[in-house]
Formats: structure tokens, C-alpha cells, sequence
């Protein structure tokens, strides 16, 4: 068991040691991008990473305030459905309805990589090479369809 300073310590040795591994990485646009916090250009619409002592976890997370709006932004991911598992792969799972570690309502659509822990530094190489695989394929994707988002700006 690790202190809190210690878990701190060895999250923020990871995330340093992956941003360090991606920035050389560009775009599927061929832009810088900062991989760890990726901007998608539209307001409440996240591509999120997380790795914790059980899992590591690559999020396409939609968290509008109108949910009418969260809707139609799942849906509009839906219509893109056959593009996305082509581009980015059939494993991931769709939450049309979600609640987040604060009770808050989300969609959300996850790919996850079961029995890896931040806490092992011999799962890193692993947990990278998941994260940097799959977030190059959603950057693709995202590169293909995010025009077609705008509305949601």
C-alpha cells in the first residue's frame, strides 16, 4: 500500500513519462497535440485517459448540461458507428446513459485494458503502447468527423 505522497509521486512519473513518449507524435492533421489533455474543439466533449491499480481506460466522454443536447451528440457518434469500428476498432463500449464518480448523467464510449496498474512500472510499457495505439486511431477518426460536430459548438 502507498502513501498518498507516494501514489502521487508514481501517477505523476507515469503521466510525465507517457506526454514525454507522445509529444513526438503529431496529429492525424499533422498539428502538435497534447495527448494527455486532448482538445476536441467542442464545449463538454472529451477524449479522456485514466489508469489506476486495476485498469487502464481510453473515454470518448459527452457531459452537456442539456441533455436533450448529450443525446443528439450520441446519436451523431451512432451515425458514424460503421466509420468509427472501422477506424477505430470494435471493442469499444457504448453508455447512451453513464454516471461519473460525481453522480453526474454522462454518455460515454470506453475501451478499456483490464489487469494492468499504474502501480506496476513493468505494466507501463503496456499501458502506453494501449493508450498510444488507440488514441492515434481516434485522432484519426476525430480528424474524419469533428466538422460535422460543429453544431455542438
Amino acid at each position: 500500500m502507498y502513501s498518498k505522497e507516494e501514489a502521487f509521486q508514481i501517477r505523476k512519473k507515469f503521466w510525465t513519462s507517457f506526454g514525454r513518449y507522445m509529444k513526438l507524435q503529431s496529429s492525424a492533421s499533422g498539428e502538435e497535440v497534447n495527448w494527455i489533455n486532448y482538445k476536441t474543439g467542442i464545449k463538454e466533449l472529451y477524449f479522456k485517459t485514466d489508469v489506476d491499480n486495476k485498469s487502464a481506460r481510453i473515454a470518448i466522454e459527452i457531459s452537456l448540461k442539456d441533455r436533450e443536447m448529450q443525446e443528439l451528440m450520441f446519436e451523431q457518434f451512432e451515425e458514424y458507428l460503421p466509420l468509427f469500428e472501422s477506424t477505430v476498432g470494435e471493442d469499444w463500449i457504448w453508455f447512451r446513459s453513464f454516471y461519473d464518480e460525481n453522480g453526474k448523467e454522462i454518455s460515454k464510449i470506453e475501451l478499456r485494458l483490464e489487469k494492468v496498474s499504474i502501480f506496476r512500472e513493468e505494466n507501463w510499457s503496456e499501458i502506453i503502447g494501449f493508450f498510444k495505439e488507440n488514441l492515434l486511431k481516434l485522432d484519426e477518426f476525430w480528424d474524419i468527423v469533428k466538422d460535422s460536430f460543429e453544431i455542438f459548438k
